[in-house]
């Protein structure tokens, strides 16, 4: 580990987009989902434009992330946490500080990142903090002309799985699964999180719940 611990009372906080404490739609087995708010890319057909700005959000701390987590953790058993966006990486200092430390609770941690892996050897630390408490890496910007419909969880053909870790393995059968989505009602708000097939189209844009005019 890399020296971070919750009881030093870090004050670093996170500017979160959204939370899904329990998915089985952004990762293998059950995970916390975590978007951040921010990404530099700009990638044409993202499928979170709303997420670009860094204005926005709900700024975290990491301890009360981590309480979280640890809560989620002992009441439905997830295996890991899974980072997206926005840019998980342009956020490193926060991110490298919450996958060390719930990598202390025995958790696996997968990032989608829009940055090729030649990008992230460049960037500055602490991102190479955040790779070596990484399990799973997707990389490389989405390309909406390119839609993935043979691995699971991969938005576009361009993009790469590295496994940086022995506790996953491209050779797991789970990697060809079709793709799910997660409809929820909550508190009277409408959310959906997964990875969208063509035919979900409505679902992403809205179309499917615009009421038709007389």
């Amino acid at each position: 580990m890399n020296g971070y611990n919750v009881s030093m009372g870090s004050q670093t906080k996170l500017a979160i987009a959204n939370i899904v404490p329990c998915t089985k739609a952004e990762g293998p087995g059950k995970r916390y989902a975590l978007w951040l708010q921010g990404c530099p890319l700009h990638c044409p057909g993202c499928c979170n434009p709303e997420m670009i700005p860094f204005e926005g959000g709900t700024e975290r701390a990491i301890e009360d992330l981590y309480a979280e987590i640890e809560q989620v953790q002992r009441k439905a058993g997830i295996e890991g946490i899974t980072l997206l966006g926005g840019e998980p990486l342009a956020h490193a200092a926060g991110v490298a500080e919450l996958v060390a430390n719930v990598r202390e609770l025995g958790l696996s941690v997968m990032i989608f990142s829009g940055y090729t892996m030649e990008e992230i050897s460049q960037l500055p630390d602490p991102v190479e903090q955040v790779l070596e408490q990484t399990d799973i890496l997707v990389d490389g910007r989405y390309d909406a002309t390119q839609p993935d419909t043979s691995r699971r969880w991969i938005g576009s053909r361009n993009q790469r799985i590295h496994f940086l870790s022995a506790r996953y393995s491209s050779d797991d059968p789970i990697w060809q699964q079709p793709d799910t989505l997660e409809v929820r009602w909550e508190n009277g708000e409408l959310s959906i999180n997964g990875f969208p097939a063509k035919q979900n189209a409505p679902l992403w844009t809205g179309r499917l719940f615009e009421r038709k005019s007389d």
